[in-house]
């Protein structure tokens, strides 16, 4: 569904940035015409700078202060091409593109841990384009979900991460690792809260990239279910918590950013008993993109 929703988005912003060219070019000439053309496809970009900006404020307090305005320029940037590379490319256009890799039972036996790949809110499998293919290049088995419906309850995603757990628990024999970006950290949680039976070690590790454990601020903007559970001190998200024992959270690892104008303030994505890690100047999509996180996954995934 998320395919189709960013699919037509991206249509809509052609369609705006085409009309502007056709009327203003003979009227106003090129300079012009192309001037507003662009802002008409990427203008969003500025709304999304706004974000950025008031992070000083909404930060106030936090043990990690935003950056300063250079650095809130930098990670604006940073995920303005973050975002046109994730909403106007790999979701709508290339969801598919990179197939989940389960090896045959009889050529499992190699050692490589399986992985899971959960997306955030308002988006898809497409997300994890990239890590599929580094995953399936060092030999390991890896799913990345698409979860239905795209604007239903956390809760309806337990089940089929269930599922997906199970075919990679069969596929290596081994307890598979779980990454999972901003919502689909609560998606793990709801899944532990289901189907976990208290066995902590059906999960190795999981490692959560900006998911608001303790909400965020910036749900109050959206009216989709799990928007709504993911704002602050919401019931939802205080049920989830007193389902979980410390077992399970010791294996949990948390990464934030002081740049993350998504799951703000920035100490929501940490979660009391897990360890956190912080990654400075990021953006929200931009985690899924650093290089040095990623090699710290792969730490883990090798231990």
């Amino acid at each position: 569904m998320n395919a189709q929703i960013q699919r037509l988005q991206v249509l809509l912003r052609l369609l705006l940035a085409g009309g502007l060219l056709v009327w203003l070019w003979p009227a106003e000439g090129p300079l012009v015409a192309l001037t507003w053309a662009a802002l008409g496809f990427w203008g969003y970009g500025l709304v999304m700078l706004l974000g950025f900006l008031a992070l000083p404020l909404i930060n106030r307090g936090e043990a990690t202060p935003a950056p300063a305005l250079p650095g809130l320029l930098r990670a604006w940037w940073q995920e303005f091409w973050a975002c046109e590379r994730v909403f106007a490319w790999q979701q709508p256009f290339r969801a598919a593109c990179e197939p989940d890799h389960l090896p045959d039972v009889a050529n499992a036996a190699n050692g490589r841990r399986g992985v899971l790949l959960l997306h955030g809110y308002s988006c898809n499998r497409g997300l994890w384009n990239g890590w599929l293919a580094r995953l399936r290049a060092r030999g390991h088995a890896c799913i990345a979900l698409t979860m239905e419906p795209a604007f239903g309850s956390i809760d309806a995603y337990a089940d089929e991460i269930e599922a997906a757990l199970r075919r990679l628990e069969r596929a290596t024999g081994m307890a598979p690792l779980v990454v999972a970006h901003s919502m689909g950290g609560l998606a793990l949680r709801a899944w532990w809260r289901r189907h976990g039976c208290g066995d902590a070690g059906r999960l190795h590790r999981g490692i959560t990239l900006g998911t608001p454990h303790a909400g965020t601020v910036m749900a109050a903007l959206g009216s989709a279910t799990n928007a709504r559970q993911m704002r602050r001190a919401g019931a939802w998200l205080g049920e989830l918590g007193a389902a979980e024992t410390p077992a399970f959270r010791a294996r949990l690892i948390c990464y934030y950013s002081n740049a993350d104008q998504v799951v703000c303030p920035a100490g929501t994505a940490a979660l009391a008993g897990a360890e956190a890690r912080y990654k400075p100047g990021l953006g929200h999509l931009r985690l899924v993109f650093d290089p040095g996180l990623f090699a710290e996954v792969l730490t883990e995934l090798d231990a």
